[in-house]
């Protein structure tokens, strides 16, 4: 009896202190409340460490949340060079595209810098935003392909929970979505 007052209290003292891990949330759906996040950030020529938050950045028009798992991988670099051929497009609209990985901000210029990407990645070293996005997976450790459109409102316009890169289908769908936003 001792030792199950014990465990009890030990593991009471492991969540109050998180030391359990963190909860994962459910990925927000369209129409749901967007969780409001600022995470450090770097773009081809700057590294900026105190980011803008999401609840500020929608003012100006949607917001595209693009998570991949690694800078520099093939599938991760296919995905920014589509979003980076269409950023005009995605401009008429008036759409902001923040990339989000796990990836320090000193990769994140690296890589943008190497592929001339014209919009910003986000630094989520400890995959706290992606959790809130649903888009962590905790047993690669990496964050999981995932695109969100928040719109002016905190909602979500647009999710895609299983973003692929393999053809462009989900692109063109999002693009179509943004269309649909703004028209």
């Amino acid at each position: 009896m001792r030792n199950l007052r014990v465990a009890a209290a030990l593991i009471a003292v492991l969540v109050l202190f998180g030391a359990a891990g963190p909860i994962e949330a459910a990925a927000p759906s369209v129409g749901d409340p967007a969780p409001d996040f600022s995470l450090p950030y770097a773009t081809s020529d700057t590294i900026i460490a105190q980011g803008e938050p999401l609840s500020a950045a929608v003012r100006k028009g949607p917001v595209i949340l693009a998570f991949y798992p690694a800078d520099w991988s093939a599938g991760c670099t296919r995905e920014v060079c589509s979003m980076r051929a269409a950023f005009a497009e995605l401009a008429l609209v008036n759409a902001t595209v923040w990339g989000i990985s796990g990836d320090s901000v000193h990769s994140h210029r690296a890589w943008a810098k190497h592929h001339g990407l014209p919009f910003r990645l986000l630094s989520d070293i400890k995959h706290d935003v992606a959790r809130q996005y649903d888009s962590f997976n905790a047993d690669s450790g990496f964050t999981r392909r995932t695109v969100f459109v928040i719109g002016e409102d905190m909602r979500v316009l647009y999710a895609d929970t299983d973003y692929s890169v393999k053809d462009t289908a989900d692109f063109e769908a999002l693009k179509a979505a943004l269309a649909r936003v703004s028209g």
